[in-house]
């Protein structure tokens, strides 16, 4: 902790199940990236959290994910200022999403935004069906009552 907050460490910690319930029931995201020129790019997003990562999809001619196959390396933010939530961690496209995956995926698409945005099960299953990419994080920060309770996780 930079010396100016006052705290040396935490006093308290924002717990694993908490944090994955914030990814799980958020409906916006915030996603970074950075162009090749340097400059940054945020873009609202809808995803769902599943097994570990976040999932979301994205036209392959979109601005964010243009930068994302130049740098993979990416942010996602959670909507609010005070019960923070913050992923960093790499945008990569999966394998084709089919089966047991692609129904869990849309299931878990239409219980957070309705069954008129809810893609088929099948949707992601060939390149040009979707443009489906995964977060897996390699750091995540959260707090609820900063400085007291600044939690990161390293994966």
């Amino acid at each position: 902790m930079p010396a100016g907050y006052g705290v040396d460490q935490a006093d308290d910690y924002v717990a694993w199940d908490l944090v994955e319930e914030r990814l799980r029931e958020s409906l916006h995201y915030w996603l970074a990236t950075t162009r090749p020129n340097g400059r940054p790019h945020v873009v609202p997003r809808w995803g769902v959290w599943l097994d570990g990562a976040f999932w979301y999809d994205g036209s392959p001619e979109t601005i964010h994910v243009n930068n994302l196959e130049e740098n993979p390396n990416t942010v996602l933010h959670l909507e609010s200022g005070s019960e923070v939530t913050i992923v960093e961690g790499l945008s990569l496209r999966p394998d084709p999403i089919t089966g047991v995956l692609g129904e869990r995926l849309a299931t878990e698409y239409a219980r957070k935004y309705g069954a008129q945005y809810t893609p088929s099960a099948d949707a992601w299953s060939d390149e040009m069906a979707g443009g489906m990419r995964t977060i897996e994080p390699n750091k995540v920060i959260a707090w609820s009552q900063f400085p007291r309770d600044l939690t990161r996780y390293t994966f």
